[in-house]
């Protein structure tokens, strides 16, 4: 027979640590199951400044505090990735690539991953000029050139944003008309030190340990010329892991959990939490607070079932 836990978190970062520590407060025995490495994206953010109570930390740090407060409170943690989830009379199966555990509840906090663009390097740039958040780390440039690839409306908001602040900002789009709302690209194009690249595509990135420059390529003609940037914005969207836990959790269209801010998705037992879920805000910030939504509303359904004993 699985070990057995009152709740099984799927997912290591701000939303399933949350909500390992909410429901450690309520007494309920927790594993945390994460495939990579404790505290998402954020663990590779060099600073954070837009999480309250801290004016600035390393997100390495502020993932440490986040963990280090789950095991704390006597949540159990392991690095495993989850293949799948079985309903059983009890609960749940949760399957991985290291064995099975038995669960009252499931918490699915997956989180989601920033697209790439696929040049060479840009994992290693991460941090270091290449940035997928301009809400996390625009604040960084200030009176600096930046560009922002991305034809939709989070590429023309980071450029908006972006343009209070930094000295040029180059919006580049491999299409010569926009998906934004028009609105948005109006106001776009009535600032002076925003520059249109469109009809290309970014090609190489440039410099040693820090972005120092890019090369764009005309998607018609080939022709490739360098923008001197010292940070790129990356805004083509995000992807889910949310395939393996689609048919129990529910997904939308393009893969997002359809759970609404209690957490709670179509079946009973199973509750979403974080960027995984079909939202429009997707910031660390309410990560936590969905983690705690969906851990209460875990917390509730366990000490119902209970009663019905």
């Amino acid at each position: 027979m699985p070990n057995y836990y009152d709740i099984v978190v799927v997912g290591g970062g701000p939303a399933g640590l949350t909500a390992a520590i909410y429901a450690r407060r309520a007494e309920k025995s927790v594993l945390i199951l994460e495939k990579n490495g404790f505290g998402g994206q954020i663990a590779q953010s060099p600073r954070v400044e837009n999480f309250p109570g801290f004016l600035s930390i390393s997100g390495a740090e502020l993932s440490d505090k986040f963990f280090n407060q789950a095991l704390e409170l006597g949540a159990e943690a392991d690095l495993s990735e989850v293949t799948g989830l079985a309903p059983t009379d009890e609960g749940f199966i949760v399957r991985t690539e290291d064995g099975d555990y038995s669960a009252g509840a499931v918490i699915l906090a997956t989180g989601a991953r920033h697209r790439r663009l696929g040049l060479p390097r840009e994992e290693e740039l991460s941090g270091s000029g290449v940035c997928y958040c301009a809400v996390c780390d625009g604040a960084f440039y200030p009176g600096r050139p930046v560009a922002v690839v991305g034809g939709g409306d989070t590429a023309v908001r980071d450029a908006l944003l972006l343009s209070n602040s930094c000295s040029e900002v180059y919006i580049i789009h491999r299409r010569h008309e926009f998906r934004a709302e028009a609105s948005n690209v109006e106001a776009l194009r009535a600032r002076e030190n925003v520059h249109f690249v469109l009809g290309a595509r970014a090609a190489e990135l440039l410099g040693e340990d820090e972005l120092r420059g890019l090369v764009v390529e005309d998607v018609e003609s080939g022709e490739r010329r360098t923008l001197e940037v010292d940070g790129l914005f990356v805004a083509v969207g995000h992807e889910s892991d949310n395939a393996p836990f689609a048919e129990l959790a529910g997904v939308d269209e393009r893969g997002w959990f359809t759970a609404g801010e209690d957490g709670v998705s179509r079946t009973p037992g199973v509750f979403v939490a974080g960027d995984c879920r079909n939202k429009r805000v997707k910031q660390l910030v309410t990560a936590a607070g969905d983690g705690a939504a969906a851990a209460t509303s875990a917390c509730g359904y366990l000490d119902g079932k209970a009663k019905n004993f």
